[in-house]
């Protein structure tokens, strides 16, 4: 009998497994797309070509500023966290057996969080001198847009692909304060509404009925809210899929972690409302789909290069580019955002404005994470998600660009190119990810 009760508990396991990934099917709220064509579109046609394109060096390397303090409060993050490097941690001085053991474990946590979190900032010299005749290229044109705080003698070049985005152990109350104040003082939540929005507090309640306070808002509040949730839910799925599985003979291995997957997405662990954050990401990377669409005519004009100084690497990478925006455009279910901001014009403009400042402010907060190299990411993901917003209400400017001279009109920086492209390839992986985890989920039913 016990041998039995075995066998069933672990059937309704796998069942609650399973569920989250099953139920996630049809069509998308506040939009006419449904996740099976999305999922067809993106894994066959944009994640192979998305991927190669990001591995161009014009795509690879991106300027941060990752000194700037917290603006919002003082940072009281764990020593191993907050500089990801190991030098911080305090001296180890043994009193007594309980405090020798804290330093053990704090002196663990450093060690990890220098090997898991650490920014790589290897960079050649090469690489450095063609840093400096691409910003003498990028100053000679013509930009009509604030340039962010790349510009800060303390922001540095980073190489992409020697900081990939992947577990740290980055967690606790400082990733859980920066998550919180994104949700409950930026997404337009209604005074009525008592429980936390945000998905890593410590306790929900009762899920049923907790997201009936969003259809009673507008579509753009609406908008604002799933922009965010997807693209917390796309962090989440990549620090599942690059998670460390296992340190054999010093050497960390990576890989898919389907336990934490579940923890994060599943049913159970949930109480349901693991599917709904999915589709939220599926949301997200419609909006972004949308605006790659739209400013296709930007980069098909002859005066856009993507100059890294390699006449012939340039003009591939630019090839690349194009290729994947003439997909976006055939892709036949797009968001449609002339829906937005179309009502009474005063109205209208007042809820444009505290739209943009709310995103602003939340482009703020990532000065407030705790770990360099979540720090790098949701910076990029966030000036990538900003610049495909301003990209989606800039029709006009882009449809009257003149065709030879980037003297006046729409226009983006290396950095908001860079930024743009970066972010969705990563909610490109992010669904190409998901549908690993549904196989392997499916191999444990």
């Amino acid at each position: 009998q016990r041998f039995v009760w075995r066998r069933v508990s672990f059937a309704r396991g796998a069942c609650f497994k399973w569920q989250v990934v099953a139920s996630l099917t049809g069509v998308l709220d506040d939009c006419f797309c449904d996740i099976e064509s999305i999922d067809v579109f993106n894994n066959l046609k944009i994640f192979p070509l998305i991927r190669k394109l990001i591995e161009k060096d014009f795509f690879r390397y991106y300027r941060v500023n990752l000194k700037r303090p917290c603006p919002f409060w003082p940072d009281d993050s764990h020593c191993s966290i907050r500089d990801c490097h190991v030098e911080p941690c305090p001296e180890v001085r043994v009193q007594h057996y309980s405090l020798a053991a804290n330093a053990i474990r704090d002196i663990k946590e450093c060690e990890q969080a220098h090997e898991l979190g650490a920014i790589n900032s290897t960079l050649s010299n090469q690489s450095k001198e063609a840093f400096e005749d691409w910003a003498h290229h990028d100053d000679a044109q013509d930009h009509f847009c604030g340039l962010d705080d790349e510009t800060s003698p303390e922001a540095e070049y980073v190489d992409l692909r020697l900081n990939p985005e992947r577990y740290t152990g980055y967690k606790g109350p400082s990733a859980w304060r920066v998550w919180n104040s994104i949700y409950e003082e930026n997404c337009f939540k209604p005074r009525s509404v008592y429980r936390p929005l945000n998905p890593l507090a410590p306790s929900r309640g009762e899920c049923e009925g907790f997201y009936d306070w969003l259809e009673g808002l507008c579509l753009e509040k609406r908008v604002f809210y799933r922009l965010i949730s997807g693209l917390h839910s796309s962090i989440n799925i990549h620090l599942c899929a690059k998670h460390l599985l296992d340190e054999a003979w010093g050497k960390a291995v990576w890989g898919a972690n389907v336990h934490e997957f579940r923890r994060r997405f599943g049913s159970a662990e949930t109480k349901g409302e693991g599917t709904r954050r999915l589709k939220n990401l599926y949301f997200l990377y419609l909006i972004e789909l949308r605006a790659l669409s739209k400013v296709a005519p930007y980069f098909e004009r002859a005066f856009v290069n993507l100059y890294t100084g390699n006449v012939h690497e340039d003009s591939a990478t630019k090839e690349l580019l194009l290729q994947i925006l003439t997909e976006t455009k055939a892709f036949p279910m797009h968001f449609d955002e002339s829906s937005m901001f179309a009502g009474h014009k005063m109205e209208a403009r007042r809820l444009k404005e505290e739209f943009r400042l709310h995103f602003k402010n939340i482009s703020r907060i990532m000065d407030c994470v705790g770990c360099d190299k979540c720090r790098l990411w949701g910076k990029l993901q966030t000036q990538g998600l900003g610049t495909a917003l301003r990209i989606l209400f800039s029709e006009k400017e882009i449809k009257n660009l003149p065709e030879n001279s980037p003297s006046k009109g729409f226009q983006l920086t290396r950095q908001e190119i860079v930024a743009l492209l970066n972010a969705f390839g990563r909610l490109s992986t992010s669904i190409k990810e998901l549908h690993n985890f549904r196989t392997l989920l499916k191999d444990q039913r």
